[in-house]
């Protein structure tokens, strides 16, 4: 009898151990943010002067446009590798028509859109980018990896073709041609805060009530779990997956356009490499790459950890060969992590069962 009671307090005490493991996973994003803004300001003097904050801010916000975006993705399994070509090319979409305008050649002129209707018809082409990736996987069953990997090429070289490899310089426009105004996206700022932070959060903001409060937010975490039982219970699995993907594509399209107001140019190359730190943002906030798991906040503050961690090694001096080495760790170990969690979660679950 003592040996039953003593086992079952063993095993208590195992349980008990394991759920302080997975509480502290599921806790993750924010102890990481909270040594890394530790460290980083015992490190580099003034790292945390409000001026400085505000910049890092400003960086954040790209990757947490691509990161928000993506993370719908993630949670129903897919990956779209397409969103820092996507950045570029609308970028350079928003610079052509700033600078060449849409020419006519049947009647000799060119028409130059304002920055209100310039900013819409690149958000469209995004999102239509998108909606081809999303289209492409649901229709023709090609895997998300491939053809999201092939659509990076495709747009990526179509960004080339379109200025022949060059920049476009000068989009603050012209005010004869009533194309100006470009360039306040990037550098205004309402409250003392720049436009970009203040779109960060309502992007975030937005997109977590559609994860939390709608139909739509529940379907994608049905697809995540099982797909196949989503559609037996009458989710349009191909629909939700098609819209999924647009809004991906939607929120790079914002990403390209703040980054080229705020450079006040547009270069076809930008935006390489930038889908790796989206993923490692939306991994790292606890989104599972099996699907089914995640949260718009973790994004969010994987977003942050990731921002903080780049601008933090520049502040230190720290090569940027070193700073590529440390981020591939830091996915790596998201992923493990991940995993440890996703394993603890099933055997708690099954426990709970008995």
């Amino acid at each position: 009898m003592k040996t039953s009671q003593n086992t079952a307090s063993q095993q208590s005490s195992v349980f008990s151990g394991e759920s302080l493991l997975l509480l502290a996973l599921k806790m993750r994003t924010f102890i990481a943010l909270f040594l890394i803004l530790a460290f980083f300001t015992f490190m580099v003097p003034g790292f945390l002067v409000a001026s400085s904050v505000v910049i890092m801010v400003k960086h954040i916000a790209i990757n947490a446009f691509l990161a928000l975006g993506i993370t719908f993705v993630i949670i129903t399994a897919g990956i779209d590798l397409s969103i820092g070509a996507i950045l570029g090319f609308c970028g350079m979409v928003a610079g052509w028509l700033i600078t060449k305008g849409i020419v006519l050649p049947i009647f000799g002129i060119a028409i130059f859109p304002s920055v209100w209707l310039i900013v819409p018809i690149v958000l469209v082409i995004g999102g239509l980018i998108g909606a081809i990736n999303g289209i492409l996987i649901t229709r023709y069953n090609v895997a998300p990896f491939i053809c999201t990997l092939g659509t990076m090429y495709i747009v990526r070289g179509a960004s080339m073709l379109l200025s022949g490899g060059e920049t476009f310089t000068g989009l603050s426009g012209n005010e004869q041609l009533g194309n100006t105004g470009f360039e306040l996206i990037g550098s205004a700022k309402l409250l003392g805060l720049p436009y970009a932070i203040w779109m960060m959060f309502i992007l975030a903001g937005v997109i977590a009530y559609i994860a939390k409060r709608t139909q739509f937010g529940r379907h994608v975490f049905a697809i995540g779990d099982n797909e196949h039982s989503a559609e037996l219970s009458g989710v349009k699995v191909r629909s939700v997956k098609v819209w999924v993907y647009t809004i991906s594509g939607f929120c790079a399209a914002i990403a390209g356009i703040v980054v080229s107001s705020q450079l006040v140019a547009s270069h076809p190359a930008t935006g390489v490499s930038f889908e790796m730190n989206a993923i490692a943002a939306v991994v790292l906030g606890g989104t599972s790459l099996a699907g089914g798991r995640g949260t718009i906040m973790g994004t969010l503050i994987g977003a942050f950890v990731i921002g903080i961690l780049a601008d933090g090694l520049v502040m230190m001096g720290v090569s940027e060969f070193w700073q590529m080495v440390i981020k591939g760790v830091v996915i790596i170990l998201a992923v493990i992590i991940d995993q440890k969690q996703s394993r603890l979660q099933h055997k708690a679950a099954i426990v709970q069962q008995k």
